[in-house]
């Protein structure tokens, strides 16, 4: 048994609005489930794919609740590219943000909603990943976090030390998922968790029994009792949510 991460998952109080602003700065297009969520996917995608992961927002009463330790950094050919993609990020309505990250090559902002998210400059390894280069967590203990990811999904551990992790699908294509050392409490604003989805035939139940003996604990969110998702938490509190199997 294993998991798929699928998508990230940002509470917002407009959906559509920091939907559509997603997808314009990845390129990407929308859907919709229902009222209150927005789904941005690549075009003419079949989800789900290794080949993206894709992103939900959902429409909250009070999304400042809640200060996630996930953001995304987006990939960039080179400095002319970079320097394009921010600028049009920014006529899109995002912001510079300052997360006390001093003199750097990459870029900090923040979208619509103030969540913060990087536009790296060039590098080697995420030229093939898409337009999201990696799924960022900030933990204290990278090497546990490693482990626990490592079990929890089919995800293969590229890279692993004592102040980063690096995981990518086994299939070897799409963005990274990586666990940076940051052991002090943050600061700024993220409404983003990671969502999980069991393959097909897979039994939801037992995937989420089997979370919990790796150090996961089932949580309440104020999720009602008919959704068809479960809420947990990694070892090191994080919030995500395993969805039904499909």
């Amino acid at each position: 048994m294993a998991l798929r991460l699928v998508q990230v998952n940002f509470k917002a109080r407009d959906d559509a609005a920091l939907g559509q602003f997603w997808a314009d700065a990845l390129g990407w297009g929308v859907s919709s489930e229902g009222p209150g969520v927005t789904n941005i996917e690549p075009l003419g995608f079949s989800w789900p794919d290794p080949t993206a992961v894709c992103i939900d927002v959902v429409s909250v009463p009070d999304p400042e609740t809640v200060r996630y330790r996930v953001h995304l950094d987006l990939a960039t050919t080179s400095e002319a590219h970079q320097a394009e993609l921010v600028g049009r990020l920014m006529d899109l309505g995002a912001t510079p943000a300052d997360v006390g990250q001093g003199d750097v090559p990459w870029t900090v902002l923040a979208d619509p909603d103030g969540n913060v998210f990087c536009v790296l400059e060039p590098r080697e390894i995420y030229r093939d990943t898409g337009p999201i280069a990696t799924v960022v967590v900030d933990c204290a203990d990278p090497r546990a976090m490693a482990r626990f990811w490592g079990s929890a999904t089919d995800w293969t551990l590229h890279e692993v030390t004592d102040d980063h992790a690096r995981l990518r699908s086994a299939a070897g294509v799409g963005p990274y998922l990586e666990f940076l050392r940051t052991p002090q409490p943050r600061t700024w604003w993220s409404r983003v968790h990671l969502d999980l989805k069991p393959y097909a035939g897979d039994d939801q139940a037992a995937e989420v029994a089997r979370l919990t003996t790796l150090g996961a604990t089932v949580i309440d969110v104020g999720q009602s009792d008919d959704v068809s998702w479960k809420c947990l938490a990694d070892p090191e509190g994080n919030d995500f949510c395993v969805l039904a199997p499909g």
